[in-house]
């Protein structure tokens, strides 16, 4: 009989959907799961980049003031952030930090995302499960009640930063210039978050933009001789030799791609760039042990730096909207050529995972080290083979380069990118006192 019992209990903390050490424990994959729910309900809804990662940001920074709310005297980098006061109401008795944060963390994704109620039914199920653990209902009860107020608080912020306004601008509409961009096929989808630059970033100083400044794009030139002729003539040409399409698959991320099946086109659902990189995070946190707060730490500066990084490359777009490697290379030299990938809906320049791979290494590398070495497994639900890696770096690199071997984007927009990416997240880090 106490043999049974012993079991028994066992089977309950594991049914907490993650395995804990001791009842009333959380460990980093709780972390994981809400965060995971959130990426499935994106996926989901077909949600572009740069929304993605708003998502990202405001939902662990809603986990990471649960924390530092119970904590006050420990670090904290949330009073740094753009317009944003921490959150100072009342301690609720019972409530425990980590319940309250995760239980935080979804009530945001819940009132942000579209498909809110998923998030809903899972956090029903997630305090069934730590009910099951030993977490009293008292506890989960107070939680629940202080990540209410934690959250409501976190959207409060989150309906100031002027997304909501976007709606209202009049409808972009593309110059049709020579050399801008213009919607390619086969969805011929229009421009993605035109006036994303337009709302308010967490860490960036609007008045001090020089210092993310980049070089200039080469100038649409119909002229063979020309440096924008021959950069169009460099991807035609890699692309006809097929070399690195298995990483421009791997890190392909484009949640616009269509299946074109005669006179039918099917949505394919994929995870954004932003959304591979927080299940690095996840991948890293484990492999690195780290406990819940230090974990949660860690995809919350990374999801702020890669919603600013997404604010910067956005603002470049749209400022110099060019022309798109797929429309000038059928116009100057093959007309019937495609790109190994479909071109995603927005204007070329800078690229936006050299930009965003750039800022999440730079952030990983600060937490966890150089030289760390993982496999990643984010795409393996997606039926794509893992890949490992000896560094963030390397991977970042990869994940650049992978757009000139998808065909996507030319090699200026990649390496200016990874620039722009490295100096954001030099910047974040240093705008949350995580550097000097």
């Amino acid at each position: 009989m106490r043999f049974n019992l012993v079991l028994l209990g066992l089977f309950c903390i594991i049914g907490c959907q993650s395995p804990v050490t001791a009842p009333k424990q959380l460990g980093t994959d709780a972390i994981d799961r809400v965060l995971e729910q959130s990426t499935e309900m994106m996926v989901h809804d077909v949600s572009n980049p740069p929304l993605a990662a708003r998502f990202y940001a405001y939902t662990c920074l809603a986990g990471y003031q649960a924390l530092t709310f119970f904590n006050p005297a420990g670090p904290d980098f949330t009073d740094s952030l753009n317009g944003y006061i921490p959150y100072q109401g009342k301690k609720v008795a019972d409530a425990d930090a980590q319940l309250t944060s995760i239980m935080a963390m979804a009530g945001v994704s819940s009132k942000l995302q579209p498909s809110g109620t998923m998030m809903n039914a899972w956090l029903t199920q997630f305090k069934d499960s730590c009910a099951e653990a030993g977490f009293s209902n008292k506890m989960i009860t107070a939680s629940q009640l202080l990540a209410d107020s934690i959250a409501n608080h976190l959207l409060q912020y989150a309906r100031t930063d002027g997304y909501k306004q976007l709606s209202a601008f009049t409808r972009y509409a593309p110059s049709k210039k020579e050399g801008k961009w213009y919607p390619t096929p086969p969805g011929y989808f229009p421009a993605v978050e035109p006036f994303f630059a337009k709302i308010r970033p967490f860490t960036i100083d609007s008045s001090k933009l020089d210092e993310f400044a980049i070089p200039s794009p080469d100038s649409y030139n119909t002229a063979q001789n020309s440096g924008f002729y021959q950069s169009a003539l460099a991807v035609y040409e890699a692309d006809k030799k097929g070399h690195g399409r298995d990483i421009a698959a791997f890190w392909d991320c484009n949640p616009f791609a269509l299946s074109d099946n005669g006179h039918l086109l099917i949505g394919l659902k994929k995870i954004s760039p932003g959304a591979h990189w927080m299940g690095i995070a996840g991948i890293a946190a484990r492999r690195a042990n780290l406990g819940f707060e230090n974990s949660l730490k860690l995809r919350t500066v990374l999801a702020i730096c890669m919603m600013d990084g997404f604010w910067l490359c956005w603002r470049e777009k749209y400022r110099t909207d060019r022309i798109r490697p797929e429309t000038a290379i059928r116009k100057l030299i093959d007309p019937t050529w495609k790109p190994f990938l479909q071109t995603p809906p927005f204007p070329e320049y800078p690229s936006g995972h050299s930009v965003v791979s750039s800022t999440a290494a730079e952030v990983l590398t600060k937490f966890l080290g150089t030289g760390f070495s993982y496999t990643d497994t984010v795409e393996r639900r997606y039926g794509i083979a893992d890949r490992k890696y000896s560094s963030f770096q390397q991977a970042a690199e990869e994940a650049s380069q992978s757009r000139f071997a998808g065909g996507i984007h030319f090699k200026d927009a990649i390496v200016n990118g990874q620039t722009l990416g490295r100096a954001m997240a030099k910047a974040g880090l240093k705008k949350l006192g995580l550097v000097n």
